[in-house]
């Protein structure tokens, strides 16, 4: 089979299309005929060697499948061949999804909605399971609450969005004027532009001073030094950031706020969860461009670059057929 195999960590270019074996379901597994994948900034940080230790080289990286049931092992029963299925690769535990076939346990699998394409469903599934267990799991959103959502235009923001509209909530979100119309379709509430505005005046002038009840951090910086600033009494702070840069937290002892550090865990119940949600018709992700496995390079290096201009997801089609308005 084809995969873009990742010989050694670095630039885009490191990845290089080969001929690899294709893999045998074993006991409790399904292989799985991949038709599409996306792209993450967890997939840029793995090719570049931020998790050198935990990625033995020569690997197949990528965090995202929806495709077909090709085979089942022994001892599954919930799929069968031929069941169009989604779901996210267990990270740092064996080959991802850049390849024409992936192996994986049942338990992580789920049915694909049927309302979503392939490549639709492919730029859904690590976002989508990152932002639920975010804010339903770890926050514990609930209805008539707020949430100022950091990055709104983005993959994981723009779900985090419609999800926290789902559940009731009051959305904030930060992001470029060129992206208002996007978030707000999206179910954002209040718009605030990061470029021209403070955000920390923003929401304490359309709360009242009262502060939101939930932060979610998609971009790091000093995000989680200035959440305070905006956090109501007993507020929640959730980053899916690993960041580096040292943050000061004293002013959150005052708020009684608590913090949450999300590594999404991979399970077939988030994914029956957003399954419903696609289904209600509460939940639709934005596909901004479509690349072929050739030229995963070229997908990296425009979600890397700042500024991208990229609303929603990035997803690579694996099968030809699935391809359609290459690069957006």
């Amino acid at each position: 089979m084809k995969a873009a195999l990742l010989k050694s960590f670095g630039s885009p270019d490191a990845f290089e299309i080969s001929d690899v074996p294709k893999p045998v379901p074993e006991a409790g597994e399904v292989l799985v005929r991949v038709h599409a994948t996306s792209i993450n900034p967890l997939d840029y940080q793995v090719r570049r060697g931020d998790y050198a230790d935990y990625v033995p080289l020569p690997a197949i990286t990528g965090h995202d499948i929806s495709g077909v049931i090709e085979e089942v092992g022994p001892d599954v029963t919930a799929f069968s061949p031929g069941d169009e299925v989604w779901y996210t690769p267990q990270i740092f535990d064996g080959p991802g999804s850049y390849a024409e076939y992936h192996v994986a346990a049942q338990g992580i699998v789920g049915l694909k909605p049927p309302s979503l394409s392939h490549l639709e469903a492919a730029s859904l599934s690590l976002v989508g399971g990152t932002a639920w267990e975010a804010l339903a799991v770890r926050a514990s959103l609930q209805k008539g609450e707020s949430i100022l959502v950091h990055g709104g235009a983005g993959g994981v923001g723009h779900v985090a969005i419609q999800i926290a509209k789902a559940m009731g909530a009051k959305i904030f979100t930060t992001l470029r004027k060129q992206d208002f119309d996007f978030a707000r379709r999206m179910g954002a509430d209040v718009l605030i532009d990061y470029e021209t505005e403070n955000y920390v005046e923003v929401v304490m002038r359309e709360t009242g001073g009262h502060g939101v009840d939930i932060v979610f951090d998609t971009i790091g910086g000093d995000t989680l030094t200035r959440s305070p600033d905006v956090l109501a009494q007993l507020g929640r702070v959730v980053t899916i950031v690993d960041i580096e840069q040292p943050q000061v937290l004293i002013n959150a002892w005052g708020k009684n706020a608590s913090y949450h550090f999300i590594f999404t865990r991979q399970n077939r119940g988030k994914q029956d969860e957003l399954s419903a949600l696609v289904e209600q018709g509460q939940l639709r992700p934005h596909v901004g461009a479509v690349y072929p496995l050739a030229d995963i390079a070229l997908a990296h290096a425009k979600l890397e670059s700042r500024n991208n201009g990229i609303q929603g997801k990035i997803v690579i089609a694996i099968v030809p057929s699935d391809s359609s308005n290459p690069h957006g």
